[in-house]
């Protein structure tokens, strides 16, 4: 497991004063702003976040050390990296994402289906992206407790009892 967990992202400028639009990863997403500094992914730049403001799909934010259009712009994509102990702790079956992408994903028979790419939410709830030998193409499994009955950190891997049809 990482050290670092991804809490938000950058979306852009908001406004012409350096305030930048930030995206919230957090259960409760203005919490974002008590986790800091938040870092870049490679670690090499980190910011203190203040919320200013709740805008459409996120929040006006200011970043310590951004103060233009063009540095707030700049910044557009970059995800946002706090501490993994300066996070809640988690209740049985509540997981962060980045400690599900790698894990082995098994059917009920304990055959290897593939490994979890990356967890995906469109709205609708989350979704496993598997990717495998076997697979033509990555599948996006229903993140339920019906299609992954099992999440078994300790040992890395992943029970799924997924639709009828999803992996032929």
């Amino acid at each position: 497991m990482s050290d670092r967990v991804c809490v938000g992202a950058i979306a852009g400028s908001f406004g012409v004063k350096g305030e930048v639009r930030l995206k919230s990863f957090c259960a409760e997403p203005d919490a974002i702003s008590t986790y800091g500094p938040l870092t870049s992914e490679d670690g090499a730049t980190s910011w203190e976040v203040r919320i200013t403001r709740s805008v459409k799909n996120g929040f006006a934010a200011r970043l310590t050390g951004v103060a233009t259009k063009d540095a707030a712009d700049a910044l557009r994509g970059v995800q946002l990296f706090a501490p993994r102990d300066r996070l809640p702790d988690l209740v049985d079956d509540e997981y962060y994402y980045t400690d599900l992408i790698g894990l082995i994903v098994l059917d009920t028979g304990g055959t290897e289906i593939g490994r979890v790419k990356a967890v995906l939410n469109h709205g609708a709830g989350d979704l496993l992206e598997i990717s495998g030998m076997g697979l033509k193409q990555p599948v996006l499994l229903p993140f339920t407790e019906a299609a992954v009955p099992t999440v078994d950190m300790k040992a890395g891997r992943i029970i799924a009892d997924p639709p009828d049809g999803l992996f032929e």
